[in-house]
């Protein structure tokens, strides 16, 4: 499993990517001295959403989507409420 993720940089930006262990992943766009260019000089991150998804190709997918689209978009992306299921009528 992979997840497909976008954190809040310090600067206000969003910053996508694929991790496969995202806690770690969002610890070293915090704390990493090598990995992490982007964020290394924008933070701290914040998590802001994620998808887990079942294999690295539909993550990769994804991710390019993502990465394709505007700030507005992203925003809107990232605000959404995750849906609640409706009771089920007996």
């Amino acid at each position: 499993m992979r997840s497909v993720y976008i954190v809040r940089c310090n600067d206000d930006t969003l910053y996508t990517g694929i991790a496969k262990d995202l806690e770690k992943r969002i610890s070293d766009h915090n704390t990493s001295k090598v990995w992490a260019k982007y964020t290394k000089v924008r933070r701290p991150v914040v998590l802001v959403w994620n998808k887990r998804m079942k294999n690295r190709n539909e993550a990769a997918k994804l991710e390019y989507t993502i990465k394709r689209i505007g700030k507005a978009k992203k925003e809107a992306l990232v605000s959404k409420k995750p849906r609640r299921k409706s009771p089920s009528a007996k």
